[in-house]
């Protein structure tokens, strides 16, 4: 087991840039200046073998197998081959190893064409987003106070602001756009994502497997039928009585069953194009687009 530099003292160090009341004014945390790449302060010996960026992979690796729940920075030493206290010279506490997660899977995101229009290219942006965050459902778990602004993400907000160069707005009002389809990404995934999980759960106590059985290896129709929404629709129909629900049992009625003409993933599109469709009425009301533009 390595130890990288072993003339650190005992005890996780914090150095006083860590500590906002010590900060020059204007000045940023240490955590996001490393966030951004600053380099740590040099001590004396040789140079570290472990990295940051060796650091974050592992945990994100752990992530992907196990869940953020097993993300501790004892795990992640073991799986990186050096102490704890190693990781402790590149990463200040775990709450930082979380926001360079944050931060770093971010990458992932593609690159968006800019030429589509300003509309199709945010619908590409939320798209990859939520297929992202489904991919990886640990993202639900960092808490928000482990997402400041890092490079990749900005790099992906930046990202936005091409695709809306033609619209004619403020950055402050593009940067709210952008926001808004930020916290509905949040809501689609949270959605997909919690779900899942319960109806994987379902699945596995059904079958009498381990609580830790992939999901890979459970049956997709059984986790479909397990979903908690698959029988939503059918429970209104059927209990939504005239006098204590009047208005869902007149709606359902005369419903003649789904009317959604979407792909098979209608639920992501259905709500994509009703936020942008309200994102579209408030730019043709700033005068912001052309009666042309889409």
């Amino acid at each position: 087991m390595h130890t990288d530099d072993t003339s650190e003292a005992a005890g996780r160090p914090h150095g006083p840039a860590d500590q906002p009341q010590d900060r020059p004014a204007g000045e940023l945390p240490a955590a996001v200046q490393r966030l951004w790449g600053a380099p740590a302060p040099r001590r004396r010996g040789p140079k570290p073998a472990l990295s940051v960026a060796q650091i974050v992979q592992a945990a994100m690796d752990l992530a992907d197998t196990e869940g953020l729940a097993a993300v501790s920075m004892a795990r992640v030493a073991d799986a990186v081959g050096y102490t704890p206290m190693a990781l402790y010279r590149h990463v200040s506490s775990k709450e930082e190893l979380l926001a360079m997660m944050a931060d770093a899977v971010a990458a992932d995101l593609p690159e968006l064409p800019v030429d589509g229009g300003w509309r199709a290219g945010l619908e590409a942006w939320t798209r990859a987003q939520i297929a992202l965050g489904v991919r990886r459902p640990w993202m639900m778990d960092l808490p928000l106070t482990a997402a400041p602004p890092g490079p990749n993400r900005v790099r992906w907000i930046d990202q936005a602001f091409g695709v809306l160069r033609p619209v004619d707005l403020p950055a402050d009002e593009k940067l709210a756009v952008v926001g808004l389809l930020a916290q509905h990404v949040l809501g689609e995934i949270r959605v997909h994502v919690e779900s899942r999980r319960a109806a994987a759960d379902q699945v596995r106590r059904e079958a009498g497997l381990p609580d830790g059985t992939p999901e890979s290896e459970l049956d997709p129709d059984a986790l479909d039928a397990a979903s908690p929404y698959a029988d939503f629709e059918t429970v209104l129909t059927r209990y939504a009585d005239p006098a204590t629900y009047p208005n869902l049992f007149e709606a359902f009625a005369a419903w003649p069953g789904t009317t959604l003409t979407a792909p098979s993933d209608d639920d992501i599109a259905f709500g994509i194009a009703t936020v942008l469709d309200g994102v579209e009425a408030y730019l043709r009301r700033r005068g912001a687009i052309s009666d042309a533009a889409s």
